[in-house]
């Protein structure tokens, strides 16, 4: 099982050639989770339309648009920054074993560098993938609008530093060479 604060499992045995169209929109308590779990003030809204194909027996496409709104702190002054997130995203998902029987758990494994991830039973967790690219599309350094970051002066290069003194007498001590 996974470590996601919801999830969403879908028999993919189950679809048909024609398709099927899942809709993700959490309650306010697993929007909280989500909050949490992304390490963000709140999520205000967040709905992912996922469309679903069934390709040949063993290869299903996933195609989803994610669209979202978060609060966060701004990084250097604390203000609550807002916002507006929307993702379009899209995987194959290759099982990789005959499904023979559905087993119970559900199984994550890393997505190739090209979409493809691999499966090992039609059991899957919708939620997964999509909470992964929210979790991408969050900016780890927010900042309120105009706001800059201004870093505190260097102690090396001040003045005022304690030893500012020694290093001046040091350097007038030095003999000149002719």
């Amino acid at each position: 099982m996974s470590d996601f604060p919801i999830s969403h499992p879908y028999e993919l045995g189950r679809l048909s050639l024609a398709g099927d169209e899942v809709v993700l929109a959490p309650t306010e308590e697993e929007r909280q989770r989500i909050a949490e779990w992304s390490d963000v003030d709140r999520v205000d809204s967040f709905t992912a339309r996922i469309d679903l194909r069934k390709i040949t027996p063993t290869r299903y496409a996933f195609d989803v648009d994610l669209v979202a709104d978060i609060v966060q702190s701004c990084v250097v002054t604390l203000e609550p920054v807002r916002t507006h997130l929307e993702r379009k995203f899209s995987r194959d998902l290759l099982l990789t074993q005959a499904p023979q029987h559905v087993a119970k758990e559900i199984d994550v494994v890393p997505v190739g560098e090209d979409g493809q991830e691999e499966i090992t039973n039609l059991r899957y967790d919708l939620a997964g993938p999509v909470l992964e690219e929210l979790a991408l599309a969050i900016d780890p350094y927010p900042r309120a609008p105009g706001v800059a970051f201004e870093p505190p002066p260097d102690p090396d290069k001040a003045e005022s530093h304690p030893f500012a003194a020694l290093e001046r007498l040091k350097s007038a001590e030095k003999p000149q060479k002719s």
